[in-house]
């Protein structure tokens, strides 16, 4: 790997020695900084880590072991390679309990420091880019957002990537799936997040009002405008324009919105003046919006335009058990305000709540928890107190009752079990896929919805699914 000018701290009370070891890390494109003391070493790592640390235990003013102990306390981001002599190997051993990577005994050949300082320095690397899976894989709130599943930590990390940039961000996803939330997510990400964020929704405002309402319009412009008044646009000046519903735009003001889009200026409805803003525009539908390039309702050049940075906001039904985060978190929220007594889901009513297919989403799973808290009371959810379609005969399966004197004696007499041939046996790999391929064929192909039933993860099935068709087995 390339190593570039990784700062290595050597400490090392001879100065011969210390000169030897700097030259050969500075072979390597090492920058080396030099000290013979540990009060000296203190000094520089209190003005900042190094990559890596050569350390010397027989320094002049103490023990190198403190220097160690110091490291290891502040949990500085540093590896430590401690340097010993034969006698003092022992010492060096007892210097890996307290955080030391690896020892070199003195003496050492240049290939064998060179090596020792670059593993290190990989190691470092490694358990940095770990430290960041793990950050990001534990990810259960993000900017609104709830849940965990590996769906949403890709759209959370997605969010990441897009807030520094001024692209303008598309979000899809079904009604509910949280497109505004993702926008504010974006904003407040964002360097922008200081400034205004104003959202529209393009579906909810009259066409003939709309080119007013992002532009503003002066005085007399038209019946009812009695006064000058700031659109969207000069409202979001420096911050996020947020346009929802994006694909119900009118064929007329998406030209104007291009224009817009590609000058950063426009005029007031009725206005002669140019005005400039600067802002980043999100937008946001829940339709295909390339089915409406294709139909001719949405014009070619502003989807281009608009679909710079792609977001799919993935539906409840595909976020595993985010639904059950997700409902524990407004159950807390709608029992405080309605001062209810909730304190939990029992677990037929968690399995309801996952199993149900959410054809509403977020939005939906968020009502049916406020009408749990506003008509019920108790201290845990039962299934009967879910509304319908939740609360209806049939979503969970009912308790057989037993049969009765009458019903047993008209009943066929149970056959017994066939004894299993050796032949029948199938392996254990076959009967796993049998299983899970019945499961997704019986939940109408919804792989989330399957491998809820079995009791595992999503990403098992389509792991194991790969492995099979790799194999030729599927």
């Amino acid at each position: 790997m390339p190593i570039g000018s990784i700062p290595v701290l050597l400490i090392e009370d001879t100065p011969s020695l210390a000169r030897v070891y700097a030259e050969f890390l500075k072979k390597e494109a090492y920058t080396v900084i030099a000290v013979e003391t540990g009060a000296a070493a203190i000094e520089q790592l209190a003005d900042g880590a190094p990559k890596v640390v050569l350390l010397d235990l027989q320094l002049p003013d103490m023990n190198g072991m403190e220097v160690l102990k110091r490291i290891n306390a502040q949990a500085l981001p540093c590896a430590v390679i401690v340097i010993t002599a034969h006698g003092s190997v022992n010492a060096a051993v007892e210097a890996m309990r307290y955080g030391a990577y690896d020892f070199l005994v003195k003496p050492f050949s240049a290939d064998r420091l060179v090596v020792t300082v670059r593993n290190a320095v990989e190691r470092l690397r490694l358990a940095q880019i770990v430290d960041t899976f793990e950050q990001d894989l534990g990810r259960a709130r993000y900017h609104g957002f709830i849940g965990s599943s590996l769906a949403m930590q890709a759209v959370y990390r997605i969010v990441d990537s897009a807030a520094s940039s001024r692209a303008t961000v598309f979000i899809t996803g079904e009604s509910g799936t949280g497109k505004e939330v993702c926008a504010e997510a974006i904003h407040r990400q964002s360097q922008r997040s200081g400034r205004p964020f104003i959202a529209i929704n393009c579906g909810a405002i009259p066409k003939d009002l709309m080119e007013s309402e992002i532009f503003g319009h002066v005085k007399g412009s038209f019946t009812g405008a009695v006064s000058d008044r700031e659109g969207a646009a000069a409202r979001a000046d420096g911050g996020t324009l947020f346009l929802d519903e994006i694909c119900e735009l009118a064929p007329d003001l998406q030209t104007k919105l291009l224009r817009f889009i590609q000058t950063g200026t426009y005029t007031p409805v009725g206005g002669s003046k140019l005005e400039k803003v600067d802002l980043r525009i999100v937008c946001a539908t829940n339709r295909d919006p390339l089915h409406e390039v294709e139909e001719g309702r949405f014009r070619e050049d502003l989807y281009y335009r608009l679909h710079v940075i792609p977001i799919h906001l993935p539906p409840l039904r595909e976020r595993e058990d985010d639904v059950l985060e997700i409902a524990r978190h407004y159950l807390a929220e709608f029992t405080a305000e309605e001062k209810k007594g909730f304190t939990h889901f029992s677990p037929e009513t968690e399995q309801a709540l996952r199993h149900y297919h959410w054809p509403g989403n977020v939005r939906q799973l968020q009502n049916v928890v406020r009408i749990v808290a506003v008509l019920h009371d108790g201290d845990t959810v039962l299934p009967q107190m879910l509304p319908a379609p939740l609360g209806t005969p049939g979503l969970i399966a009912p308790t057989p009752m037993p049969p009765t004197a009458f019903e047993a004696a008209a009943a066929p007499p149970a056959r017994a079990p066939q004894p299993l041939t050796p032949e029948a046996i199938k392996p254990l790999w076959e009967v796993e896929k049998d299983a899970i391929e019945d499961a997704i064929t019986a939940c109408d192909g919804n792989i989330p919805r399957a491998a809820a039933l079995l009791q595992i993860s999503a990403s098992t099935i389509y792991r194991k699914r790969l492995a099979w068709q790799a194999e030729g087995k599927l």
